[in-house]
């Protein structure tokens, strides 16, 4: 059996991990788990993790390292970001979830956030368009990433070309908790969309985007395929479905409008957002709407896929999984 691997992200709103084994170009994934924790829920006021979410934290990652054990994971990275990086006692929790889960977190940078974000997108950039911007909204941080066309490898997969990248410290947790998650009318979100407009201004890479007319956007977060769920009038969140998929403007657009006209409980009551997106999802829609306006494509392509994939391919390449052999 081939060495098994792992990729957990301990965000600012979800706790995720990813198991997988490679196989001759990529990885196959032979386990996973996903839960809501909201670690950063009331950061911005405090700048602390209160008790209750580093609890809900910790008890998630212990399920995690079940998993680890179960599966006798070989090579893993485990990572935290925007809430770890922002919060004061961040140290403290990282030692309680030493002690009390076993597991060793490593707060990343942003910069590392957005690379590999870009690495587990790579596969997703059509390869007939001159450039993809890439976008993964969190919960505590939103990363943009421009990128070139995918660069071939011998082995494996393709790698991310990163032209520029900025990090917007705005997220879908940060943004509700500041303008409201229950009650969003159009004034409230075109204030979210503004907001994040002021913070695009310096993006780095804007003008060479503009520039190129073959581009498109590839996004990587819950608040895309949240949209490509609805669009598709799934009666239930299918991955198979959303990941990889064209969305056109018109289509995002409708499904934001649509959003904004429902009320807190039909939006919990969509199959594809649930009790704990609810309040969450029209902050996203305000970031995306923000990305749409300053840099305009007529497509998204939507990627169910971003950093912990990028982590697994990462590991693996270090290894040397995918190396030819000389004949």
């Amino acid at each position: 059996m081939r060495p098994t691997y792992a990729a957990l992200d301990l965000g600012t709103n979800n706790c995720r991990l990813l198991i997988a084994r490679p196989t001759h170009d990529g990885f196959r994934v032979v386990g996973a788990f996903s839960r809501i924790v909201r670690l950063g829920e009331g950061l911005t006021a405090s700048g602390l993790l209160s008790e209750a979410a580093m609890n809900r934290a910790i008890d998630a990652l212990a399920v995690c390292r079940d998993r680890l054990k179960a599966y006798s994971v070989r090579r893993m990275r485990l990572i935290a970001t925007e809430a770890c990086r922002s919060a004061g006692n961040a140290p403290d929790f990282i030692d309680r979830v030493a002690d009390r889960a076993g597991l060793s977190l490593e707060i990343v940078s942003r910069e590392t956030e957005a690379r590999l974000a870009a690495g587990g997108c790579t596969t997703l950039v059509d390869t007939a368009a001159d450039g993809a911007l890439l976008f993964d909204i969190g919960g505590g941080s939103s990363e943009i990433v421009w990128l070139g066309p995918p660069r071939p490898t011998d082995a494996g997969p393709p790698r991310a070309d990163i032209r520029a990248w900025a990090s917007l410290p705005v997220g879908v947790v940060t943004l509700a908790e500041r303008h409201g998650g229950h009650q969003v009318d159009r004034a409230v979100f075109e204030r979210m969309v503004a907001e994040v407009t002021d913070l695009l201004v310096s993006f780095p890479g804007a003008d060479e985007v503009r520039r190129t007319p073959s581009r498109h956007l590839l996004g990587t977060s819950g608040t895309v395929t949240t949209i490509a769920g609805v669009h598709l009038g799934l009666p239930r969140y299918d991955r198979r479905m959303v990941d990889g998929v064209w969305l056109a403007e018109p289509d995002i657009a409708r499904v934001t409008h649509s959003l904004l006209d429902m009320s807190w409980s039909e939006r919990a009551a969509n199959a594809c957002i649930g009790n704990d997106r609810a309040d969450l999802v029209l902050a996203g829609c305000a970031i995306l709407e923000a990305i749409r306006r300053a840099f305009p494509s007529e497509r998204l392509r939507v990627a169910d896929r971003g950093l912990r994939e990028g982590i697994l391919v990462e590991l693996m390449r270090a290894d040397e999984v995918w190396r030819r052999r000389r004949t």
